[in-house]
Parts: C-alpha cells; structure tokens; sequence
C-alpha cells in the first residue's frame, strides 16, 4: 500500500524544507508552505535558480516561532507576524502586496547573499492563482505555480540508478513523498485520498535549474537535468513530480495510506527495465 513517507513544507521560498509529523491544508495549500519569500531591490522574488545560497538558509520552526539558520552569522528570528509596511512584489507574472519583515531581516539575507535582499510576508490581499489551463481558480502562497508537489520514492530509486552520484530528494522540494509504488506511478494519478484529504494532480512538474543545486554546498552542476532529459522529456522541458491541488481539507500525516482514486494515461512513457 502507498503511504506518506515523507510530509514537507518550505515556509521561506528558496530555503530549506521543514520535515512534519502532519500539516493541515489552508485555501493556499498546506499552511505554512511559503508564507515567506526573499525578494531584490524591485520586489522581484529570489530562488536558487541564480541565488544557490538560500540553498543554505535552514528553517527552524518551534514554539519560541520561525528561526533562520547559516554558516557564518548568528540565527535570525522572524516575528510571528510581519507588521512592516507593504512592499510591491512579484513572482513571476504576478505582482501584488507583502509585509516587511523588516531591516534586521535585509541586513541578515544580504549579508549571506552579497547583494541587497528583503524578506516579505504573504498578505492576505495578495489573490494569486493557479495556471487556468491546467487548475483555474486554485489559490496560492508564493509557490511557483501549484500548490502542492507529489513524488514517489521510487522515482527516485530509479533516476539515481542511471546517476552516477545519487541525490537526496531535497533537490526536488516535494511537499508529499509517497512510498510502495513503481517508478514514476505518480504520472498516471489524477485524484488520490491521503488519509481523509482529496488532492487532484493536474499537471505534471517541469524542472529547472535549481534541481542542480547541492543542498548541503550550494555547489551547481548537470545533474539531474542531463540524466532526466534522456527519458523523462515532455513538452518544453524534463519532469519529475506532479503538481497538486486540493479539493478536500483534511489533516495530513507522515505514515497516511495514499489511494489512489482516479488515474488516466502518463505524459509519458518512461523505461524502467
């Protein structure tokens, strides 16, 4: 049986992922699942796409709040809630309003990047949404474009055999990690039950060049792009993963049984053998 093997959030965008025992779904996606987003001079937010150093920045949650750790400076504590003013911002075509977190927070993140940086908040007035092609009317946190990302371990297992180094799935910053299925099953999904929430995979994930990205050195290479572009081409570009919405809001647990509960034909074919 499929089961949750591993539940993740990112509450800054960019940054490390948290490991959770459970999470509740918001209208956003899962809570607390980038509510924060590092942002330049204009507002336009940072990614490990050309700022691999967040890759460094590690989240810690707890009940003194939000603490942000890397080599060489002291942690940076966030407020439970931003109360700066509103700053325009932009990710990728959408531009709208998010809290300041102020300038200790600037000083810290730029510092660690070497270039002018600002740490923002989600307001609630910020109204982004899904692509209307493929999940119309889906709300969003500063994720990309989907809410949620969905993997299967054995995925994995099978892109690091053709590897000549395997990768950690933290190169690949799903949100849910589902165990006891075949290579790349997640492709054909297209509603699962995980406990008692419903998720509908609506596309599958696109990667880019922060896959990578060494999570533990922020050191760059080809890998995973080169390797999964040998077999895992569609459209535009490779994929690995399936973005999700969710249609049910029900807590979910590390360890919930996955059933599958619609499924149609993969994108793709991919060999296995």
């Amino acid at each position: 049986m499929e089961r949750v093997s591993q539940l993740v959030i990112y509450p800054v965008k960019g940054c490390r992922g948290v490991p959770l025992a459970s999470v509740v779904p918001d209208a956003r996606g899962l809570s607390g699942d980038r509510r924060w987003m590092v942002v330049d001079a204009s507002g336009r937010f940072l990614s490990q796409r050309r700022d691999p150093r967040l890759a460094l920045v590690r989240v810690r949650l707890g009940l003194a709040g939000t603490v942000l750790e890397t080599p060489g400076l002291p942690p940076l504590s966030l407020p439970e809630r931003a109360e700066g003013p509103l700053r325009e911002v932009e990710v990728w075509d959408d531009r709208g309003p998010a809290r300041d977190a102020g300038p200790a927070a600037s000083d810290w993140l730029s510092r660690h990047l070497g270039r002018e940086a600002h740490l923002v908040a989600l307001d609630p007035s910020f109204e982004r949404t899904a692509s209307p092609e493929y999940a119309p009317g889906a709300p969003l946190a500063f994720n990309d474009a989907y809410p949620v990302l969905v993997i299967g371990e054995a995925s994995l297992d099978e892109l690091n055999r053709r590897l000549e180094r395997p990768l950690s799935m933290g190169r690949f910053r799903p949100n849910l990690v589902v165990s006891g299925n075949l290579p790349f099953a997640e492709d054909g999904w297209r509603r699962i039950r995980v406990g008692k929430a419903i998720l509908r995979l609506v596309k599958p994930c696109t990667r880019c060049v922060a896959t990578t990205v060494d999570q533990d050195t922020a050191e760059t290479g080809l890998e995973p792009l080169r390797t999964l572009a040998t077999f895992r081409r569609w459209k535009d570009g490779v994929i690995f993963g399936q973005n999700a919405i969710i249609e049910r809001l029900a807590p979910i647990r590390a360890g919930d049984p996955v059933e599958v509960l619609e499924s149609g034909e993969p994108p793709i074919h991919s060999e296995t053998a």
